[in-house]
């Protein structure tokens, strides 16, 4: 069994890891292959090319970044008519993976989409392309599967494959124990794992924490650095900040969120992290205006981030901006911070919504749906 997957972003590599693990259990002798990052490559997984480590997002930097990814595109391609494999698993990155859904279809390869993009928010006539070019489409949330199926599409609901992978976390005992001897109240500044999104979002995320401890001095701050690259850009910009007791730390974003009694973070699949742990958070997005003028008026959901989606309520404050909001930012914070009360409200409703979608299972659940499919397939006698 031969199954080529197509991931772009460190979220997606860590899905795709899992799924490969799941798949492996189920057939020992499955045989992974195509585009993804360092966590599937360790779970066995061949790299045609890291896409993982060269993700890119945003207007400026899909142009610019437009012919290596066409030349990948006709790579798979090639690979799908000389190899052929079973299957293909696209998880999230859209845009890329449409011509890899495109170019699997055409060669009646089964196509499955797992961590489905999320275009029901902002992009619903792309709909069409999912009911043309995927078989089947494996929804990460509750109300997917129905808005899919409505549409003519193959859909249903395994879960969020994050909750797989936070029950296995473990923390560093050092680092924990080095950080709490140090006392003070901690706030986790957590500004993304893409380069343009710290770019953008942890000048912002300084200027709130200036304010906070301005009122609270009590309070510190630990940064999680998705990697070395980003603690150098990020030792720059705190240098504008001498005063601030900040930390960068790299690889620490566990150990961040539980250590923090509330969190300053970008929008994006670690706010699932951040409802499992229960961790009041004030969610911030920064985009450029040429961002904001093309896709704001797409918009087609009340909000940005998905622990908020899930809930239908705002128990994440969100600013999606063009321009600074550490001042907004810093008053949820210090609204916490200065009420006992509301602050245990937040946890509690973080805990109850936790109960109701943190359900664990979900790369099992899509192994299986996938290795049914293949063998089904295989099983059916060719026509006379």
């Amino acid at each position: 069994m031969r199954i080529f997957f197509s991931v772009g972003e460190p979220s997606g590599d860590v899905h795709g890891a899992n799924l490969i693990r799941a798949l492996q259990a189920l057939e020992p002798g499955v045989e992974c292959v195509g585009f993804g990052g360092d966590r599937m490559a360790d779970a066995g997984c061949k790299h045609l090319f890291d896409m993982c480590n060269h993700a890119v997002m945003g207007l400026t930097q899909v142009l610019s970044s437009l012919p290596k990814l066409i030349g990948l595109v006709r790579e798979a391609d090639r690979y799908f008519q000389e190899h052929r494999p079973d299957a293909v698993v696209l998880i999230d990155y859209p845009g890329f993976n449409w011509w890899i859904a495109r170019a699997a279809h055409r060669q009646g390869i089964p196509v499955y989409y797992f961590v489905p993009p999320q275009i029901w928010a902002w992009a619903r006539w792309r709909v069409r392309k999912m009911r043309r070019f995927v078989d089947h489409v494996l929804c990460s949330l509750p109300f997917e599967e129905a808005w899919y199926r409505e549409r003519g599409v193959n859909a249903e609901y395994v879960g969020h494959p994050f909750f797989d992978e936070l029950p296995r976390q473990r923390f560093d005992p050092l680092f924990m124990e080095t950080q709490r001897n140090l006392g003070g109240t901690i706030i986790g500044l957590l500004p993304g794992s893409r380069t343009h999104e710290v770019e953008f979002n942890f000048p912002m995320q300084l200027r709130a924490a200036e304010i906070i401890h301005r009122a609270h001095p009590e309070t510190r701050f630990l940064v999680a650095c998705f990697k070395e690259k980003h603690r150098e850009m990020m030792e720059t910009t705190r240098r504008q900040f001498p005063g601030l007791p900040l930390e960068l730390c790299v690889n620490r974003t566990p150990e961040i969120i539980e250590l923090s009694k509330a969190c300053v973070s970008v929008s994006g699949s670690v706010s699932l992290e951040l409802l499992y742990r229960a961790k009041p958070t004030v969610i911030v997005f920064r985009v450029s205006v040429l961002t904001a003028i093309i896709f704001r008026p797409l918009l087609r959901v009340k909000y940005i981030t998905l622990v908020n989606l899930l809930a239908d309520k705002m128990l994440f404050p969100e600013f999606l901006t063009m321009k600074c909001e550490s001042v907004g930012v810093a008053r949820e914070i210090l609204h916490w911070l200065d009420d006992e009360k509301s602050y245990a409200g937040a946890c509690r409703e973080l805990l109850a919504l936790r109960q109701q979608v943190a359900m664990p299972g979900a790369c099992e659940r899509a192994a299986l749906r996938i290795v049914d499919a293949i063998n089904e397939k295989k099983t059916i006698p060719l026509a006379a």
